[in-house]
């Protein structure tokens, strides 16, 4: 299929017709043709978006509100084309891109709640006959930069918060599904969003960097949010700064699920099967960690084992858990890190295999800080035990790591495991449940190298627009001269 650029309510072609091509790396198979965006592009649609702000920023909350509600269920009406688009460009399953769609339209909704929930303070003044406010304004554009691993769930949460907040937004496609991200600003066009409200731009990857970098220098751009890899991220941030622009940033992760002495470990087991194998491992809040008391290990690695060697893989059907990785790359990343841990010591209890892009369910035990497993962000199907003598060093291996965005604690005393969630180092801490879980209204982002700033809810507004003080002179004030 062929994906143009939306620009100013436009479906146009590059500037120099130019395109990329998304290729299946399994099969040579074709799967989109994408516009590749010029600089001009670039400035164009970010022209766009602040010809359309003071239109869109002027709209009430309930109008806002029947755009964004009706982009929801747009989704939900073209959700057999979103699952096909996003399995044809990612790999994932099928669950997994329902899911997505799933997700994304309550994103949406969610947005459209709090359009009447962007409210004002009035604050209290210490001089005389003087009414005294705070209110919240629209920011301006917004610059949404959104990945491929969740790109339905992650690029309705670029920029559905700021549309609800008045702000008009740029989709920065992902080159990888470049597809995906077409069809939710396509979504939210025909929902009657005002032309130039919402722009998408796709670029070919070689031309990422100075795409970006013209939509941030832009002088309307006056807000930035991305989620992807901290390599990339700390450049944003980097970028930002420089131009003075505030970012939201939701980056890398190595999610620990702790395993204590009274866990139910069949539950603990149930979850980390489900943190670490979703998508192939390939999400920001997989588990990555199990930390796991040494008096319970033993048990747990068993039974561990037992079901991840059972999780059905291969080319995406219904049935299937495990299918394909995104690329070569990410499989030959994955696998070398297994490598360098067996051959440090480590055993290899389930996996460690792939057969083209499909990795097994893998498992790897007694893995120690001397491995790159126990630092490196894997995001592939792999879990590492390491296993722990009580709570304190349990926590120690939890912070022990540069990342901090979702982890778990598992243990049948609520009050005990409760203190211990306070004291890991992370955004995001679940008590007997698994690290990947998320909801639209909830502050969801990182600390460390996994970011900062929060996506959802009341967060989202503050994120998303700017505080401003007004006063009212109800006396003439006095002045010293």
């Amino acid at each position: 299929m062929d994906f143009p650029l939306l620009v100013g309510g436009q479906e146009k072609p590059a500037s120099n017709n130019a395109i990329f091509k998304r290729i299946n790396a399994e099969t040579d198979e074709l799967i989109s043709r994408a516009a590749a965006a010029t600089i001009d592009d670039a400035v164009s649609a970010a022209d766009a978006a602040q010809s359309a702000f003071s239109l869109w920023s002027s709209y009430g909350p309930n109008a806002r509100r029947e755009v964004l509600r009706k982009a929801a269920e747009i989704i939900d009406e073209r959700k057999e084309d979103f699952v096909t688009q996003m399995m044809a460009e990612t790999g994932a399953t099928a669950p997994w891109a329902a899911f997505n769609c799933m997700l994304a339209a309550n994103m949406f909704r969610e947005a459209a709640a709090i359009t009447t929930q962007i409210n004002g303070d009035v604050i209290p003044s210490d001089r005389p006959g003087t009414i005294s406010m705070a209110v919240r304004e629209p920011a301006g554009v917004v610059l949404g930069i959104a990945p491929w691993n969740a790109p339905i769930i992650l690029g309705a949460r670029a920029i559905a918060t700021p549309l609800a907040c008045g702000n008009t937004v740029i989709l920065k496609s992902s080159e990888v599904c470049p597809g995906v991200h077409y069809m939710i600003g396509k979504a939210v066009q025909d929902a009657g969003a005002p032309a130039g409200a919402i722009n998408v731009i796709s670029n070919a990857p070689e031309d990422a960097g100075k795409i970006v970098a013209a939509l941030i220098e832009h002088a309307a751009v006056r807000r930035v949010n991305f989620t992807g890899s901290t390599r990339v991220g700390r450049i944003i941030a980097e970028t930002c700064a420089r131009a003075l622009k505030p970012v939201l940033l939701e980056l890398g992760g190595k999610a620990p699920l702790i395993v204590l002495d009274d866990a139910d470990i069949d539950a603990a087991v149930d979850a980390a099967i489900f943190g670490g194998y979703a998508n192939q491992g390939q999400i920001c809040m997989s588990t990555e960690r199990v930390i796991v008391d040494q008096t319970c290990a033993d048990q747990f690695v068993e039974k561990l084992a037992t079901r991840a060697v059972a999780l059905p893989s291969g080319p995406n059907t219904e049935q299937v858990v495990i299918s394909h990785m995104v690329d070569c790359k990410a499989v030959e990343h994955a696998k070398a890190l297994v490598d360098d841990a067996t051959e440090k010591g480590a055993a290899l209890i389930a996996g460690g295999h792939a057969n083209g892009l499909i990795m097994q369910a893998t498992i790897v035990d007694n893995v120690t800080q001397n491995m790159r497993l126990y630092h490196e962000e894997s995001f592939g199907p792999i879990l590492s035990i390491i296993r722990v003598s009580d709570e304190d060093e349990a926590i120690r291996v939890a912070n022990d790591s540069e990342y901090g965005l979702s982890s778990a604690v598992f243990g049948r005393d609520a009050s005990r495991a409760l203190a211990i969630a306070r004291r890991v180092k992370s955004g995001i801490c679940h008590v007997n449940g698994p690290t990947v879980h998320d909801e639209p209204q909830m502050p969801f982002g990182g600390v460390g190298a996994s970011g900062y700033g929060r996506f959802g809810g009341a967060a989202g507004i503050d994120a998303f627009t700017e505080r401003k003080w007004i006063t009212i002179n109800t006396e003439k004030p006095h002045y010293p001269f």
